[in-house]
């Protein structure tokens, strides 16, 4: 046994990489092609409230703080003024294209990028990308600059070494190292998250700056921290080189972003659900509600399909679909798996164009239940059922479009009050069956139970969204 463990000791030690010597020659190299970004914009005296404080865009808070103690020491009116803030980028092609975030230059009247050794040149915005925190930057210069390479994210490995580099608070040129603490990290920044998680110190400033592998090639694209104190605690997020490149191109190709899509709202498969779906793994994207005249309706996808598969890729997570929705071609056919009734199925999806516009839910409906009338009871999910008709509609101000059971009365712990189930919900499906009326609830459930299965599948319409709940049959 002694043997055994000194050998798996020596072969984990030789596969382990040492830690370099030096990270020395590799910053020299790197440092010209990394740059501070300047912007200044006017603030108008509405945006100087006393009550909250207006931050500068960007990562310099010297002017801030300024005129907060200014004011605070009563010095008159406000006026317009001019505030300053700094960031950092990176030059991607020597004719003058530079990267750094959205947030960096957003709302910025002027910005300007200064050079390593010092020169100071005026930048145009090709274009930015607020979702992915993303923007290009465009500087006249009549000499090459030294550009960076972009690595490939996807093979950079939890503990591998990286370098950051950037303005951390208007120290330009700061050079830090670490290792890869994490992938895929979902920081809820906006929808498209997916960040490398980094121990290399990165503070205010280094935002828009480059994360660079021991290869000298550009793996990230520092864009946020984790800090209670505002410093580095070695917790800082970089956007993936493999979603970057692809967004940068496309805004120096069309000054924006075109992204896929497919039309479905989705929801995360639960273990509850995945049993109840009858999936070996909770794994997948289920299909809560298709889009009228999308893609995906197009395609046959339908409501309750679970998309197991996107353009030959697995779909482990919900999350992820977006992801590789967005990043797919506008106009390109894909294959899609889902899974439907028991049964894997393919279906061919010409992607759209995703449409940033935003359609406000229907807000959610107050009911008294002292004016309910119980109907059929379903003991084993624990509801009181009613069928659709004029006065449940009215009493629940449901519009002749929603089809299905309604829900008029919730039992007390029971699965469907864990599942915040209420009164004016609806249910429009039970395992993938439509139904009409409280019996045919009933019918199914039982259906369920007689075959073995604890757990069964609603589709639920409320709140003007529709959803699927997992609902365990009471004993």
């Amino acid at each position: 046994m002694t043997v055994a463990i000194g050998v798996l000791s020596m072969a984990a030690a030789a596969k382990a990489r040492s830690a370099p010597d030096s990270f020395a020659d590799l910053a020299e190299e790197l440092l010209p092609s990394v740059v501070n970004i300047i912007t200044t914009q006017t603030i108008e005296p509405s945006e100087q409230t006393e009550g909250e404080q207006q931050i500068p865009q960007g990562e310099n808070f010297e002017e801030f703080f300024r005129d907060f103690f200014e004011r605070r020491g009563g010095r008159g009116p406000q006026q317009p003024r001019r505030g300053g803030a700094q960031g950092s980028g990176f030059i991607i092609d020597s004719d003058g294209l530079i990267v750094t975030n959205h947030h960096v230059i957003d709302g910025a009247d002027e910005v300007a990028v200064r050079l390593q050794d010092g020169t100071v040149l005026d930048a145009e915005i090709i274009g930015t990308d607020q979702k992915t925190d993303l923007a290009l930057l465009k500087v006249d210069t009549k000499i090459d600059l030294p550009e960076t390479k972009w690595g490939d994210s996807n093979k950079s490995r939890i503990g591998d070494w990286v370098v950051a580099i950037g303005n951390p608070f208007g120290l330009g040129g700061s050079v830090s190292a670490g290792i890869i603490s994490a992938h895929s990290r979902d920081i809820r920044s906006g929808p498209y998250d997916n960040f490398i998680q980094t121990d290399a110190a990165i503070n205010r400033g280094n935002s828009g700056g480059p994360l660079f592998n021991m290869d000298g090639e550009v793996i990230g694209v520092n864009s946020a921290i984790y800090s209670p104190s505002g410093g580095s605690v070695g917790i800082g997020f970089s956007i993936p080189s493999t979603m970057a490149k692809n967004i940068i191109e496309q805004l120096e190709s069309h000054g924006e972003v075109r992204r896929g899509w497919l039309g479905v709202h989705i929801q995360t498969v639960t273990e509850e659900l995945a049993e109840g779906l009858r999936l070996d793994e909770a794994s997948g994207a289920l299909v809560a509600s298709v889009a009228e005249g999308g893609p995906a309706e197009k395609a046959g996808i339908k409501q309750g399909d679970v998309i197991l598969e996107f353009n030959g890729r697995k779909v482990p997570e919900m999350r992820k679909l977006p992801l590789m929705v967005a990043e797919t071609p506008i106009g390109r056919e894909v294959d899609v798996v889902v899974w439907r009734k028991g049964k894997r199925k393919t279906v061919q999806v010409d992607l759209g164009q995703l449409d940033d516009d935003v359609v406000a839910a229907v807000a959610p409906s107050k009911t008294e239940k002292k004016n309910e009338r119980r109907t059929s009871k379903v003991d084993d999910l624990g509801l009181y059922l009613g069928k659709l008709d004029g006065e449940t509609r009215q009493r629940f101000k449901l519009n002749d479009s929603v089809n299905g059971v309604v829900i008029t009365d919730v039992v007390p712990n029971s699965s469907a009050a864990e599942k915040s189930l209420r009164p004016g919900d609806v249910i429009v499906e039970v395992d993938q069956e439509e139904v009409s009326d409280p019996g045919q609830v009933a019918s199914l459930v039982g259906k369920a139970k007689d075959a073995g299965f604890r757990v069964v599948t609603l589709l639920v319409f409320k709140q003007g969204e529709y959803s699927w709940v997992a609902i365990k049959l009471d004993s």
